[in-house]
């Protein structure tokens, strides 16, 4: 192959196979979220996923030699899903719901970073602690909220 090719497949190829991985790494909590009716599911996580992901990769184009450019951009980014997360918690008169959503919400969006890092191992970690949180200790919490 040609130095064409392969400028050709760094500039978009891989960048869109690493949104990709991180749309489909959401997916699992997003499922999850979904079936329990929960108001952010099915587009959100994904979503959050691939911009987080997105934004990470412009940063790391962008600032090749500029440490301080990425870690602006995570931070914004860190900040920014912490407030779309911060509209998913309802406070009641006793008790709050959501926070399990919005951390999930700050998890994904940690999922699309490290896909944009290439740390493919500890996206994948994320997505299945995230999902096994999820499905796994709701009924150890019902029953404790039962006593």
């Amino acid at each position: 192959m040609d130095a064409e090719w392969w400028a050709l497949l760094d500039q978009a190829v891989w960048p869109a196979a690493k949104i990709l991985i991180a749309f489909l790494l959401a997916m699992p909590v997003a499922f999850d979220r979904e079936l329990a009716s929960h108001s952010v599911g099915l587009r959100t996580f994904p979503l959050v996923a691939m911009a987080s992901c997105g934004f990470v990769l412009i940063g790391l184009n962008a600032g090749e030699s500029n440490s301080e450019l990425v870690s602006r951009i995570m931070q914004g980014v860190i900040t920014g899903v912490g407030f779309i997360g911060g509209g998913a918690i309802l406070k009641g008169e006793q008790s709050a719901h959501g926070t399990a959503t919005a951390a999930s919400l700050w998890n994904t969006s940690a999922i699309g970073a490290a896909v944009a890092f290439g740390r493919y191992d500890l996206a994948v970690v994320l997505s299945l602690v995230n999902f096994l949180a999820l499905r796994l200790l709701k009924p150890i919490k019902q029953s404790l909220n039962e006593d």
